[in-house]
């Protein structure tokens, strides 16, 4: 007797036309096979923690500008080579800088093993904040809390208004609101006189603040509730010391441009990194249904006009316009001019350091706390 066929005849059409596109998948090995013949998860999150030296306190390290990028490896170069920390790294698979603190609901994030000398590492699809919540899971790693959460060192400036669309800035306060101490760290990059190398030199700069944090935690005497937002002057070396700022008002203008069909076309509508081997049907009949979706939207194109300039379109009322816009920030002037304010700060050629809370309002009390404990805490390491 013939089973008959439930589905849809169109989704059955599409899933073949998905199905017959695809690669095989890799080999799956007898041990990673179940009893009923089902895929287990992998063991990579359990024997990520085989080395951890449990008397060395563990250190969770992210960033914005993707797991590639120079300020995270000259980071965790440095934590690695000082021997007294598991350093544990969970970064963004490419550039996820200015993202907010945006979360990757209803979404598949893929975590992959990256190899990084002395630490234990994984890419992300996704974004800093996702890095760090799942980090601090449980899901990915044996433990849930480190004693400290460093997210950095961004390319670019986190001051002021920037602190809001910066996701090196929300990588930490995602630490922050689950309770565990963090510190974010960015570099005042100038694209017309700034180095890879001076990220290197960054790490100098920050890491006996870094340093003086994690001992203090430790100790039990670091302020509670408080995250430090680091922002590093273009000549990192040439410092003038460290300054504890208040949050400004600095932001850049938000420039939107129209942009012809031809531009836009040549740029790829859909980012991100390639699905793991491990794809279910749910995931096909997805597929299947978007494949169906686009030769629906084919034969719709007829009704739409692209329209390329800034003008106002005709009203019509069987076709609907479509305009293309790119946005980048641009450098404004600023009035404030008091010294204390980080952006003005880093201006000077300080070192700015801007305690912050999860709300990203910080209290008279817990700032004056905070400034206390930079320049005793500065004062040991030096």
């Amino acid at each position: 007797m013939t089973t008959p066929n439930l589905l849809p005849p169109g989704l059955v059409s599409n899933l073949q036309q998905v199905l017959s596109n695809r690669k095989p998948p890799a080999a799956v090995s007898e041990e990673e096979t179940g009893d009923n013949g089902s895929v287990e998860p992998s063991s990579s999150a359990a024997a990520a923690d085989v080395d951890v030296d449990e008397t060395k306190p563990i250190i969770l390290v992210t960033n914005s500008d993707g797991i590639e990028s120079p300020g995270l490896s000259y980071l965790v170069d440095a934590l690695v080579l000082q021997g007294i920390y598991n350093v544990h790294v969970v970064a963004p698979q490419s550039d996820e800088s200015t993202s907010g603190h945006s979360v990757s609901l209803k979404k598949t994030v893929e975590a992959a093993s990256v190899e990084i000398n002395g630490a234990v590492a994984y890419e992300i699809s996704g974004t800093p904040v996702d890095c760090v919540s799942l980090a601090l899971s449980g899901a990915l790693f044996s433990w849930s809390k480190p004693l400290l959460v460093i997210s950095g060192i961004n390319k670019g400036s986190s001051c002021g208004h920037h602190m809001f669309y910066s996701s090196v800035v929300a990588g930490a306060r995602e630490a922050l609101v689950n309770g565990v101490s963090s510190i974010s760290l960015s570099l005042n990059w100038k694209t017309d006189g700034s180095q890879e190398n001076d990220f290197k030199d960054a790490v100098t700069v920050c890491l006996p603040i870094i340093n003086a944090a994690i001992r203090d935690i430790e100790k039990e005497v670091y302020p509670k509730g408080l995250s430090l937002n680091i922002d590093i002057p273009t000549s990192p070396l040439t410092n003038k010391g460290l300054k504890v700022t208040r949050q400004s008002l600095w932001r850049s203008t938000l420039a939107w441009q129209a942009i012809s069909a031809t531009r836009s076309q040549a740029a790829s509508r859909f980012t991100g990194g390639q699905p793991g081997f491990g794809m279910q049907f749910a995931q096909l009949s997805r597929d299947a249904s978007a494949a169906g979706a686009a030769r629906r939207l084919t034969t719709q194109k007829k009704n739409i006009e692209v329209v390329e300039s800034v003008g106002a379109a005709g009203k019509s009322d069987f076709k609907r316009t479509v305009k293309y816009f790119r946005v980048e920030m641009l450098d404004r002037e600023h009035q404030e001019d008091d010294d204390d304010l980080d952006f003005r700060a880093v201006e000077n050629g300080f070192v700015s350091v801007t305690p912050l809370s999860p709300s990203m309002h910080i209290d008279s009390q817990t700032e004056t706390a905070a400034s206390d404990w930079i320049s005793s805490a500065i004062q040991v390491e030096q």
